[in-house]
């Protein structure tokens, strides 16, 4: 175990800190503040839909100046494809590789490697946290992905430092770490979440989640936010990271964030980088991050011998600095300021997902312990006793930092798309198939029903099934598998392939590094790999897979486009109980297999497996009447997925259509 009081020898070179842009003046904060990277997202295909992001012209007069000032520059390409958004996508690579000249792209979407080498993009590519790389194990697997060519994988918050460490010690030459040390944290493991989706048709694998894990939940009479996380807070922590040689760079979270939390991030983080032995520089370090405006900080799991949960209902998660609470009648309402405020600044009254809360900008200078009345406007009233955050501040020494920066932008013009270029697709047409009705529990039942049956493969479910059986059912691998846990999946699966067990269903794609020597073993993409379009099914059939179930979160003519393009099988969940999330978050407020609430009336429940928390909905995925539409475009396995439902939770008679009808947005 890593010593944390223990004082590093420092890396050579010293990790980078990268830091995230949603907006120029973000973007150019970032440079002031001498970030050693930025990443940041176009106005399509990236994991933050809700920030402003950039067009070409301005990314590539923000990457140009970037460089002069030694400076790199990433680009996220991080959502989910869809089938009829590939030909757009291989456009808008293209135009990055001609015009703008990224260092590298961020990706989940294996279609995205696939179209970055065929334009001959000749940047790094890194793959972001939202494609679940958990174990050590996976990177051997990642790296002998056939074309990708991955120069870094970002790790998932959830990992602690010594789980940090047993990842850098089986990283392969040629490929680096990335670790995040400061921002928002999602319930989800990774951010991989379906939450928004299922409840409201807004994915988060697409960017654009609603943060529902952010609202007041009810459970047997108590309101709490129990899904609701602070932000990741490495602070003085970072030091053992310096012992870490293949964690090249440090990552800060926040491209919704305005240029005071960029700038003050950095420079924290730059001093617990370059001065960890100086006393006084921590201080400072932590007074930055403290008046960075983000949420009430965590360390979350990095110290593995003092964990600290993230969910705590009784603080505020709001985002921004507290400043006070709202004060007097509605009309006359006002706040007693705890700290000075300047013009320009922003500030929240109320929580996010309040909706009444209004956003609001100072006019003049406040004092400290001075008094800001409130003009909300229209009929959002600010409700007594409602707390009021400092969001973002404008001082005028960053400001004019940042103008400076800004006279200093090349003026560049993108030529519009001269060719519609178009990704080379799958074109040989599969043979048809009987389709097969794929039922998956977590044990195995006694009763025959038709069809094939699939178990949740675990240590446990093991016991009771006679081994004659192992060659029938479908073996299905959890989505997520933690280092500590490895060597037991290992042991488990050499047990059921042993034992004459033939087909298993991975759900993530480098869980292929169970299976080096696949031989006649039939290793399926399970519907968790969020496959989307037919060149990320050409990908996991590069990598072995001979079928794929696809994304549960398409819409209906994104299904009907898939089996047509398609090299390999493919399958489908067509029913059951599909999780909101999954979690390394132990709950502690909020009970197992009881009915938790949503101001909205949406009801979901929380089941224990292992080490992760599985969050789902009172109701049911429902594509059955569909069925026969999906057996003609082509797909060969329909899965049902059967999770045993609580006796206090009631399941919902209510359409299970999800993004069926209204497509994946």
């Amino acid at each position: 175990m890593i010593n944390p009081e223990k004082a590093p020898e420092a890396l050579n070179p010293p990790p980078a800190i990268m830091a995230p842009a949603g907006n120029r003046a973000a973007f150019l904060a970032a440079l002031a503040a001498g970030a050693d990277a930025v990443y940041c997202g176009l106005k399509d295909f990236s994991a933050r839909m809700a920030a402003k992001n950039f067009n070409l012209e301005e990314m590539a007069a923000l990457t140009r100046l970037a460089h002069e000032r030694g400076t790199r520059v990433y680009i996220t390409l991080n959502t989910l494809i869809k089938p009829d958004e590939l030909a757009s996508c291989a456009g808008l690579v293209d135009r990055l590789n001609r015009y703008v000249n990224p260092d590298g792209l961020i990706l989940q979407d294996l279609a995205v490697a696939e179209i970055a080498r065929e334009v001959g993009y000749n940047g790094e590519l890194h793959l972001s946290t939202l494609a679940n790389v958990t174990f050590p194990r996976a990177l051997e697997s990642i790296r002998d992905i056939p074309g990708t060519g991955f120069r870094r994988i970002v790790l998932p918050r959830e990992l602690n430092v010594d789980e940090i460490k047993q990842m850098a010690d089986a990283c392969p030459d040629g490929l680096d770490l990335e670790v995040f040390v400061h921002g928002a944290l999602c319930y989800a493991v990774s951010g991989r979440c379906y939450w928004s989706s299922y409840m409201g048709g807004k994915s988060g694998l697409r960017g654009r989640c609603v943060q529902p894990c952010r609202r007041l939940y009810t459970q047997q009479g108590r309101s709490g936010r129990y899904f609701s996380c602070q932000d990741l807070s490495i602070d003085v922590l970072v030091k053992v990271l310096l012992t870490i040689p293949k964690v090249s760079t440090w990552k800060i979270e926040g491209r919704k964030k305005g240029p005071h939390y960029v700038y003050y991030t950095v420079k924290a983080y730059q001093m617990l980088r370059d001065h960890f032995g100086d006393v006084r520089k921590r201080r400072d370090a932590l007074d930055l991050l403290t008046w960075s405006l983000g949420r009430t900080g965590t360390h979350y799991h990095f110290l593995p011998q003092r964990p600290q949960n993230p969910v705590n209902p009784e603080n505020q998660t709001g985002s921004g600095y507290l400043i006070g609470r709202v004060k007097g009648a509605a009309e006359g309402a006002y706040v007693d300021t705890r700290e000075a405020l300047l013009p320009g600044d922003v500030l929240r009254v109320g929580y996010e997902d309040e909706p009444w809360h209004s956003v609001i900008r100072v006019g003049a200078s406040v004092p400290k312990k001075g008094r800001l009345y409130i003009k909300t406007g229209g009929r959002r009233k600010a409700a007594q006793n409602a707390p009021v955050f400092l969001t973002d501040r404008r001082e005028k020494a960053l400001m004019e930092m940042i103008d400076a920066l800004s006279s200093a932008l090349p003026k560049v013009t993108v030529p519009e798309p001269s060719s519609g270029y178009r990704p080379g697709m799958p074109t040989k047409p599969l043979k048809s198939r009987p389709p097969l009705d794929l039922r998956v529990g977590r044990r195995l039942e006694r009763r025959t029903r038709r069809g094939a049956a699939g178990l949740w493969l675990s240590p446990e479910v093991l016991k009771g099934i006679p081994q004659q059986r192992f060659s029938d059912i479908w073996w299905w691998l959890p989505p997520v598998v933690w280092p500590d846990e490895e060597d037991l999946w290992q042991q488990v699966i050499d047990t059921v392939r042993d034992g004459g067990g033939r087909t298993f269903v991975l759900n993530a794609p480098w869980q292929t590094a169970f299976f080096r020597d696949a031989g006649s073993t039939a290793l399926w993409a399970g519907p968790f790999c969020n496959i989307a379009n037919p060149l990320a099914v050409r990908a996991v059939a590069a990598a072995g897979f001979k079928g794929c179930m696809v994304s549960p979160e398409l819409g209906a003519g994104d299904y009907a486009a898939l089996p047509r393009q398609s090299p390999i099988p493919l399958g489908i969940v067509l029913a059951g109980n599909w999780p909101l999330c999954i979690s390394r978050i132990v709950p502690t407020s909020a009970a197992s297999n009881q009915p938790v609430t949503s101001p909205r009336g949406e009801v979901a429940w929380i089941e224990r497996y292992g080490q992760n928390t599985w969050i789902y909905p009172n109701w049911r995925l429902n594509l059955e009447g569909e069925k026969k539409a999906l057996v003609q475009a082509g797909y060969r396995v329909f899965v049902t997925l059967d999770e045993p439902v609580p006796r206090h939770v009631q399941i919902k008679d209510r359409p299970g259509w999800w993004n069926w009808k209204v497509g994946l947005a």
